[in-house]
This record gives C-alpha cells, structure tokens and sequence, in this order.
C-alpha cells in the first residue's frame, strides 16, 4: 500500500474492551495496548510505523 517499504506489509488490528465491572482507567487501557504491541513484536518481529 501507499507508505509501506517494498517487501513490508502493513496490518491493522482491532481490539475491543469491554470490562463489565467497572470502566478501565487511561493507564490500564494503556498498559493493555502495550502488551498486545509486545506479544505481536515478539511474535511476528513487526514494527509499528510512526
């Protein structure tokens, strides 16, 4: 696609939360990211662009 480097692909993923105790703080929903971006970096040895 327009952006991405020959021999790379790009992905996107989407992930939803729905916690049903309670609503998640802007650090929780962050930390989650997180380790999703690591599973899939150590995983796949992807980079996120940007």
């Amino acid at each position: 696609g327009k952006g991405v480097p020959a021999g790379k692909k790009s992905l996107a993923i989407a992930v939803t939360l729905q916690p049903v105790e309670r609503t998640l703080t802007d650090a929780e929903i962050e930390a989650v990211c997180d380790k999703i971006v690591a599973a899939v970096v150590k995983a796949t040895g992807a980079t996120l662009r940007g």
